[in-house]
């Protein structure tokens, strides 16, 4: 099929996307000093040498092997680096750094085979035929080579973020300050119908999970206007939250209370408390600070699911938080919850423009059609949907287990975005998840409420 002037403005554009993302995610492994990138700071986590290795096998064998059709030149590495890990059920990686190569081969095999790749790739664009790879158009996989490397970016910015700061070469912050003077209230969306996912007709990307789409109805709900701020599970903390069992316990389900009985975790993973008077601080990338109680908190699914239970109130679902997000009172559906301008600083704190979190109220211009703040960017939002296939899915035939392995009834669904989250997954339809026990992401949660009893923010 000959390659129309449109397909090589996008080849070219997505080219220049791919270039900025690889300057991006070199840019978080420069944060590291040299002599601690064998480090491992979260522990279910690969050590960092891994990521270096991995985010160029990734793009060799989805575009070097799979559509360039070039010979391997590091065959080894190819294996090596090819997979992440998500450990379920207390299974821990425990190799040595020894057993990982030498950064320095490392490093050359980055070189060689992005060096490789980009004139395998500007050969194939200038050709005049459109290529597919299973079907599928050069421009779709070009797309999963840069939204799964800008995932990494993300998932190295909260793994940097656990590294002892002394182990980091410190840069500047700018820490955003306020106040939450505006009272936590509900805000009440009405009964009605959302879509979820894209249609395949629409011939926009997305990634396997996001197809097909289709029509949910939703009651109505009251929801919160701003994400749970540290202050606001500080008085959950103070009020033996952490030592309440009921808050943990869901049915005759009693996992989260294991897990945290069992790991002794009584606070969120960015806390700490220091000194003779016990004050709490938050460490940010780069220094250690007083607690802000006007920023989001970041917490798992299992914490957000006890504190929502002790104010009364529920986590929502999927469906829930998108009708909250981009509905209309006459059934239309907004491209962002302001409305359709493009993603910009007034409103949201996303796309890396800032290292740390902004207060929960900064952001009055991104408010949604029903007057709900702050859903895009600042933190990803828990929701109560497992992570599940919608009906009609098939998954990618090139990266098979990118959605189908985490089906299993233990990783559940957030919505929004973070700081480090990249403008091109802001879209409505993206998924994130996470297993519910899982600490480390830049992951926060507002609460619902589906009946009129009294609850602790009841605005």
């Amino acid at each position: 099929m000959p390659a129309t002037s449109r397909d090589v403005v996008a080849h070219n554009d997505l080219t220049e996307q791919l270039a900025a993302a690889r300057q991006r995610t070199d840019e978080l492994f420069a944060v590291v000093t040299p002599e601690f990138l064998y480090e491992r700071p979260i522990a279910e986590r690969h050590r960092i040498v891994f990521y270096i290795g991995h985010l160029e096998a990734f793009d060799w064998n989805l575009l070097g092997t799979g559509v360039l059709k070039l010979k391997n030149f590091n065959p080894v590495f190819d294996k090596l680096f090819a997979f992440g890990i998500d450990p379920v059920g207390g299974g821990l990686p425990n190799e040595q750094p020894s057993d990982w190569p030498q950064m320095s081969a490392v490093r050359h095999y980055v070189g060689r085979a992005r060096n490789t790749l980009d004139g395998g790739l500007a050969n194939l664009l200038d050709d005049s035929a459109e290529r597919t790879f299973d079907g599928f158009p050069l421009t779709t996989l070009l797309n999963v080579a840069i939204e799964h490397r800008l995932m990494h970016a993300e998932t190295l910015a909260y793994m940097l973020h656990q590294l002892p700061l002394d182990q980091k070469i410190w840069q500047p912050e700018s820490l955003h300050s306020g106040s939450c003077s505006s009272t936590q209230r509900s805000i009440q969306i009405p009964a009605g119908e959302i879509t979820l996912g894209l249609f395949r007709s629409s011939r926009q990307f997305g990634w396997d999970n996001e197809f097909e789409a289709h029509r949910v109805d939703v009651p109505a709900f009251a929801i919160d206007q701003y994400k749970v701020s540290n202050g606001e599970y500080l008085e959950f903390i103070n009020d033996r939250g952490y030592e309440s069992r009921e808050f943990w316990v869901n049915g005759g389900d009693d996992r989260d209370w294991r897990w945290k009985w069992e790991r002794e975790i009584s606070h969120p993973a960015f806390w700490k408390r220091e000194g003779k008077d016990k004050e709490w601080l938050y460490r940010t990338m780069f220094e250690e600070i007083p607690l802000p109680l006007e920023w989001p908190v970041y917490v798992s699914q299992a914490e957000a699911q006890a504190f929502a239970k002790w104010a009364g109130k529920s986590l929502p679902t999927e469906a829930e938080w998108q009708r909250a997000a981009y509905a209309t009172l006459r059934g239309g559906q907004r491209k962002y919850p302001w409305g359709d301008d493009a993603p910009s600083a007034p409103f949201g704190n996303f796309d890396f423009a800032n290292w740390s979190p902004a207060p929960v109220n900064a952001f009055p211009q991104s408010a949604s059609f029903f007057g709900v703040e702050g859903m895009i960017g600042n933190g990803w939002e828990w929701t109560a949907t497992e992570f599940a296939p919608f009906a009609g899915f098939e998954p990618f035939p090139f990266y098979r287990g990118y959605s189908a392995d985490f089906f299993d009834g233990r990783h559940f669904v957030l919505k929004g975005g973070s700081t480090h989250t990249a403008v091109c997954m802001l879209r409505p339809t993206f998924r994130n998840w996470f297993q519910s026990h899982y600490q480390y992401a830049y992951a926060g949660f507002r609460c619902v409420s589906r009946h009129s009893s009294e609850n602790r923010f009841s605005g």
